[in-house]
C-alpha cells in the first residue's frame, strides 16, 4: 500500500514547486552578488563545489532509490530498480558533468551546450516528471532528490552566465544544435546496446526509444512514431529557445565574457 502525507506535496505547478525553485533561484541570486567583483578563480571554485555537492547528492539519491520500496511497485511493470537504468545518461545528468569540465577548460562549446541546452532540459524533467515523482512529501528521500538535483543543474547552468564566466553568441547556435542531436543519437545507441546486451531490458535515456507517458514526447510520437525520429521536432524547439535567450543577453547581459579558450585551465 502507498502512503502519502499532506504536508508539502510536490507537484509540478503547485505552491511547493514554485517556493522549492524560488528558494534555489534565491540562492543563485544572493551568490553572484557576493561573488560579483571577485576573481574569475574564485567564481569557478565556488561553481565547481557545487558540481561536487551535486554529484555526491546524486548518487546519495540514486541509493536512496534503490532502496525505495515504494518507488519498486510504482516500477514493477519496467521490473523494479535497475543500477543500468539509473546511470547518468540522461540529458540532465550529463550536464551535471560536463559544467565542470566547461569551468576548468574554458571550453567555449562546452560552456554554450551546458548553458544553454543544460538548464531547459532539467527544467522540463521538474516540470514532467515520471512515475513516482509527482504527487509526494517534499522531503520524501527521492522526491528530495529528484528536484533537488534538477534544480543544482539549473542553477549551475545559469551561474555560468550569473557569475560572467560565458556570455552566449549568436554564432554559437549551430554547433550547440548539432552537439544536441549527435549526443541523443549516441545515447539512443547506448540505450539499443543496453537493451540488446539484456543488461536493461527497459533502457531508454533521453527518452530516444519510448515516451514513458510524457505528454509532450506523446505528441511528437503521434506525428513520427520511431525510436529516436520522434524527438526531432524538439530540435526547432531547442533553437527558438536559444534565440530568445541569446538576444535576451545581448539586450540587457552587459559586457562581453573574455574568449573563452579551447583547453586550457585556467589555474
Amino acid at each position: 500500500m502507498l502512503v502519502k502525507t499532506n504536508s508539502l506535496i510536490m507537484v509540478p505547478g503547485n505552491s511547493t514547486f514554485f517556493l522549492t525553485f524560488a528558494f534555489f533561484i534565491l540562492l543563485l541570486i544572493v551568490s553572484g552578488l557576493l561573488l560579483r567583483g571577485k576573481r574569475e578563480r574564485t567564481k569557478q571554485i565556488v561553481l565547481l563545489i557545487a558540481c561536487v555537492i551535486t554529484f555526491i547528492g546524486y548518487w546519495m539519491y540514486k541509493y536512496a532509490l534503490s532502496m525505495d520500496a515504494e518507488y519498486a511497485v510504482l516500477h514493477a511493470s519496467m521490473g523494479g530498480f535497475n543500477w543500468w537504468d539509473e546511470l547518468p545518461l540522461h540529458l540532465c545528468n550529463i550536464n551535471m558533468m560536463l559544467i565542470p569540465i566547461a569551468v576548468l577548460t574554458k571550453n567555449r562549446p562546452l560552456l554554450s551546450f551546458c548553458f544553454l541546452v543544460g538548464p531547459l532540459g532539467a527544467l522540463m524533467a521538474v516540470a514532467m516528471p515520471g512515475v513516482g515523482f509527482s504527487g509526494f512529501p517534499l522531503f520524501l528521500p527521492r522526491i528530495l532528490g529528484y528536484y533537488g538535483t534538477h534544480f543544482m543543474i539549473i542553477i549551475e547552468g545559469l551561474a555560468l552566465a550569473v557569475f560572467g564566466l560565458y556570455r552566449p553568441r549568436y554564432r554559437d547556435l549551430p554547433g550547440t544544435v548539432l552537439a544536441a542531436l549527435a549526443l541523443e543519437f549516441i545515447v539512443f545507441l547506448i540505450s539499443l546496446l543496453l537493451r540488446t546486451a539484456g543488461l536493461s531490458p527497459h533502457a531508454n535515456y533521453f527518452f530516444t526509444i519510448e515516451t514513458e507517458g510524457n505528454p509532450l514526447l506523446e505528441i511528437f510520437h503521434s506525428w513520427i512514431p520511431y525510436p529516436f525520429l520522434y524527438l526531432l521536432p524538439c530540435i526547432p524547439i531547442l533553437l527558438v529557445y536559444m534565440l530568445i535567450v541569446t538576444t535576451g543577453f545581448r539586450l540587457f547581459g552587459g559586457r562581453e565574457d573574455a574568449p573563452a579558450k579551447r583547453g586550457s585551465l585556467p589555474i
